[in-house]
């Protein structure tokens, strides 16, 4: 069952999106964002998705996905195939984040990527009153059984893009149902204050 704050997640990247773009979703789950971007934006989607259970069941709604490790398997794809490429909630999750980023980058036009804020003012709390990693809504899982292993807060990703010469375009801010801009004079205060952040990201 999709949640309000799921769907109000996929209104902010269905935003970004142009009808008829040409899409692919690396670790697309469940395929239900590729779905409402089917039905919503009119696009031509792709998945890739490491899960075969999750495989099995975006083929049994009707979506053209495949199952496969981002890491070994993005160098197949041709440059530029793709208007846009998504990953959602999952770069995080990569032993080699950098090297996943800049293939997407290289197989698509433009990205999308979001990130749970490793630098949200309640997650900073709760490390700093409990003194153990922190479990929220956005970081579900206790520090022995997630599958995140290089967590980042915005101002982190943003860093990354500079290192690498990657332009973010357009970067927006999600905090339970509240959805701004994120500028470099709101930067400082846009990282302590949200739990996601959203990213349009070219090279």
């Amino acid at each position: 069952m999709r949640t309000l704050k799921m769907k109000i997640q996929d209104d902010v990247l269905a935003g970004l999106i142009d009808i008829n773009s040409k899409v692919l979703d690396v670790g697309c789950g469940d395929g239900n964002l590729l779905l409402y971007l089917k039905r919503n934006k009119r696009i031509d989607g792709r998945g890739l998705e490491i899960n075969q259970k999750n495989v099995q069941e975006c083929l049994a709604k009707g979506l053209a996905v495949v199952e496969g490790d981002a890491e070994k398997d993005l160098v197949n794809y041709p440059n530029q195939s793709f208007d846009i490429a998504i990953l959602n909630q999952a770069i995080q999750q990569f032993y080699e984040p950098r090297k996943v980023l800049n293939e997407l980058l290289r197989i698509a036009k433009q990205a999308i990527i979001t990130i749970p804020n490793f630098g949200y003012w309640k997650v900073r709390l709760n490390l700093l009153v409990t003194g153990t990693m922190p479990v929220t809504k956005t970081l579900p899982h206790s520090w022995y059984d997630t599958p995140n292993l290089h967590m980042s807060s915005i101002k982190d990703f943003y860093n990354l893009c500079s290192l690498d010469n990657i332009n973010v375009i357009k970067s927006i801010s999600i905090s339970s149902n509240k959805i701004s801009d994120i500028t470099s004079n709101n930067l400082g205060i846009k990282n302590l204050v949200s739990e996601l952040g959203v990213f349009v990201v070219s090279k």
